[in-house]
This record gives C-alpha cells, sequence and structure tokens, in this order.
C-alpha cells in the first residue's frame, strides 16, 4: 500500500539523507543584486557576510548564486551576465602546438619540454596517514569527524596546488610573442582514464588543464582548436609525410616530431628492410 502511495506522486520513496552529502545549494534568480559591500542576500537564509575577491564589473547583472562546500569552508559562486558581445578570434600566422603525454606534461611546436609535476604520487604518503587514522576512528564519534575534514582539507590542498600551476602555465603558453593561434590534441581522455596509468593520467588532470588552456587562449584573443588527434604522432610538420606504425613495439625508434628529408629517407629505407617506425614519446609512455 505504501509503494502504490509513493508511485502515484512520481518521486519514489524517500531516501536517506546521511550527514554532509549535500554539499551544495543553488539560489536560481535574483531581482536585485544580492552582494551589498561584504555581504550577499540569500533568499531564506538572509544576509551572510563573505570575503568578495573582487567587485561585480559595472554593466553585468547577477543571474544566480550557487553555495558550495568544501571540507569546512563554505564558498560562493556567483554567475553573472551583460549584453556586450566579445567577438571571437580569428586565425593568425604563428600557431604552437601542443603535445600532452606523462613522460612530458607538455612539449610545444618551438621545442619547449615541460615536465609533469606529481602533485599526488609526491604527497601520496601522507595522504595514507591521514586516511590510516580516519579508518581507526570509532564510527560516530568527534575524533572521525575532525579526521575526515583533515583528509578533505589535504585533497583541496592538492587539487588547489594543481589548478595553480596549470593555470600559470597556461598563461605563459599564451603570452609567447608573435602567437596567435593554438592548437591541441583532441583527446580521449575518458578511455585514458581506465588504463594502467589511470592514477597518473587523473593526476595529470589533461581535462582541467585544456579547459583553462581553451578559456585563457579566449581572454588574450587567441584562436584555440582541438584537432583529431589520429596520426598526429605519424605525420612530419615540416614535410606533411606520414609513415605508417605497426601495432607491435618497436625494434628501432626515430622521434618523427623532429625528423626532416634526410631522416624520412632514412625510415622508408629501414621500412622497406622490415624495420618499424615509432615515435619516441610513446615509447616513453609506455615505458611509465
Amino acid at each position: 500500500m505504501l509503494g502504490i502511495i509513493f508511485s502515484r506522486g512520481g518521486a519514489g520513496f524517500p531516501r536517506f539523507k546521511k550527514f554532509g552529502q549535500i554539499k551544495s545549494m543553488l539560489f536560481p534568480q535574483f531581482k536585485i543584486n544580492p552582494i551589498t559591500g561584504w555581504q550577499i542576500s540569500l533568499p531564506k537564509v538572509g544576509k551572510m557576510p563573505i570575503n568578495l575577491h573582487r567587485p561585480i564589473p559595472e554593466g553585468f547583472v547577477v543571474k544566480q548564486a550557487r553555495v558550495l562546500r568544501k571540507a569546512d569552508r563554505w564558498f560562493v559562486v556567483v554567475t553573472i551576465e551583460s549584453d556586450m558581445s566579445i567577438p571571437d578570434a580569428q586565425p593568425q600566422v604563428d600557431a604552437l602546438g601542443i603535445d600532452l603525454g606523462l613522460s612530458k606534461f607538455l612539449t610545444t611546436s618551438d621545442k619547449e619540454f615541460i615536465a609533469r609535476p606529481r602533485f599526488l604520487t609526491s604527497l601520496y604518503r601522507k595522504l595514507e596517514l591521514l586516511q590510516r587514522k580516519y579508518a581507526r576512528t570509532k564510527k560516530g564519534s568527534k575524533n572521525r569527524e575532525k579526521a575526515r575534514i583533515k583528509v578533505a582539507r589535504f585533497h583541496n590542498h592538492i587539487a588547489r596546488v594543481r589548478k595553480d600551476w596549470q593555470f600559470k602555465l597556461a598563461n605563459h603558453l599564451c603570452t609567447k610573442e608573435g602567437i596567435g593561434m593554438v592548437f591541441v590534441e583532441d583527446l580521449n581522455l575518458k578511455a585514458m582514464s581506465r588504463g594502467m596509468l589511470r592514477k597518473h593520467t587523473l593526476d595529470a588532470a589533461f581535462g582541467q588543464f585544456l579547459n583553462l588552456l581553451e578559456w585563457v587562449a579566449k581572454k588574450h584573443q587567441i584562436y584555440f582548436l582541438r584537432v583529431n588527434p589520429d596520426g598526429t604522432s605519424q605525420t612530419c610538420p615540416s614535410s606533411a609525410t606520414r609513415i605508417r606504425v605497426k601495432k607491435s613495439f618497436p625494434n628501432e625508434f626515430i622521434d618523427v616530431v623532429s625528423a626532416d628529408t634526410k631522416q624520412i629517407e632514412i625510415m622508408q629505407h629501414q621500412k622497406s628492410l622490415g624495420c618499424v617506425v615509432w615515435n619516441s614519446s610513446v615509447r616513453k609512455d609506455f615505458a611509465e
């Protein structure tokens, strides 16, 4: 009988609301500007003191606000809107190509190599100790809640350090002299996060970096495009010569990215002899 009553309403059985389960609240609309000085006025909550990071620009209207809880702190994300239109960046002459990987975080077409920081693995030992202390506490006790907050704070610390480093790297790439276009590979990040190197792939946060890079490029009026990654490691950027690669581990390795005409002739000769040509960056990724 009880099931019939709930099925008629269309909402189903009431779910168990765990303590701390709901970590965000959305306030979808405002009639007036809710931010006044160092306070924000939320419906059915009232005025709350805030630490305003930057003022609302002139000509913008606050559309909605989302209250987030991270560890033991609360944040308010405000969405603003304006009638002004920002023109899209147009393709320019000078371009910058970026290749992401695990052996090196990225390699640019102007021969710049950026090493990959180990944000999680370098602090993994300390995280293990905090989680071990949390597992040994009694369920429902105050000590367990204190240990949980310490683990959550440490996770937020790792995420903030990673995002700050990626922001600085994106600004470094977009502020290079004469750069008008940025091209990156449109990687299948969902498939990359399921392999043997999934922990390192998720630690690198390629998806977050590409989103930040696209936002920074638009901010600097730089044309940004994600290209199909198929065959990019087999095509020479100078002569556009493409060399097929067999799906097996190679016997000899030559860097196709930096190949010139003479190297292409050598690779074609090795291919006729039955040798396999492979990109060195791919080999390093398999080695790790």
